[in-house]
């Protein structure tokens, strides 16, 4: 493990650096390492197809989820499956929070049916131009992708019905903005539905400072007490957080040299725009 500083103390623009230069390499590379803290995507030792939807059948995705999405959407990121809680309905507005190559954009598409939208966002250049492509293969006309940060969401007030996120919100180093703007772009009544990992104990100071665990999904959760704090203050009501205690076993596969179990696990985010 490289030296480095702690997550909380990082310079926020630098955290937002490290992210893309991570996930612009799986993206170029078209594969995702699967979880496995310290493996970079350059070095060819990530999954590929197969195994990527290996790990999204973990996730808690079903297999009519997976064959449903043409190939090069699903690399295997993520800790849930926000498309099994958000209930999003017909004709709704779907607003993905990191929506990577698409993925969970594809699959919320079905759900909101010709007469819905889906907006992807993502901070990643290489990311969004992956996922335009991947618009087409999939037929995804209500579908549309934009650069952006999710603590700034490229999106108006009040134009969206469902905020969704898969294992995202524990990259971004200022998560209270992340929280308010989805309040933002909320319409009334409206609702968060984010699959993300929560901290269960204290890290490890080598866990702590390592940039690697902190683009990997690691280092940047927060517990249960201060995200339900953030969404209080961000003014949601109906506010739910469910670790899935199952979830350990694949956060657990995660790093070969410690078990990430220990200190993490996935969860689902619930909560509600007052109406």
């Amino acid at each position: 493990m490289r030296n480095g500083t702690a997550a909380g103390d990082r310079d926020p623009e630098e955290t937002r650096q490290l992210v893309r230069e991570r996930y612009g390499a799986i993206a170029t590379e078209g594969t995702d390492c699967c979880g496995d803290v310290g493996v970079d995507a350059a070095d060819g030792e990530c999954c590929d197809g197969d195994e990527a939807a290996t790990e999204s059948e973990r996730l808690g995705y079903d297999t009519d989820d997976i064959a449903s999405v043409a190939d090069g959407a699903d690399l295997g990121l993520g800790c849930g499956n926000p498309k099994a809680f958000a209930e999003m309905a017909s004709g709704e507005t779907v607003l993905d929070l990191g929506s990577g190559a698409g993925f969970d954009c594809f699959l919320a598409a079905r759900e909101v049916g010709p007469e819905g939208r889906v907006i992807g966002v993502d901070m990643t250049p290489e990311m969004v131009s992956k996922a335009r492509e991947n618009v087409a293969k999939n037929d995804a006309d209500n579908v549309e992708f934009r650069l952006g940060e999710i603590s700034h969401l490229p999106a108006a007030d009040a134009t969206v019905d469902v905020v969704i996120s898969n294992c995202v919100v524990n990259l971004a180093p200022e998560k209270q903005l992340v929280f308010d703007d989805a309040y933002r772009v909320l319409r009334p009544g409206g609702r968060v539905a984010i699959s993300d990992v929560v901290q269960t104990a204290p890290f490890p100071d080598d866990v702590e400072t390592d940039p690697d665990s902190l683009t990997n999904c690691v280092a940047g959760a927060s517990t249960v007490a201060d995200l339900e704090a953030m969404l209080d203050s961000a003014g949601f009501e109906a506010i739910a957080i469910t670790p899935k205690d199952e979830s350990t076993e694949f956060i657990s596969d995660w790093d070969a040299d410690r078990d990430l179990g220990d200190y993490l696990v996935s969860a689902t985010i619930e909560a509600r725009k007052p109406p």
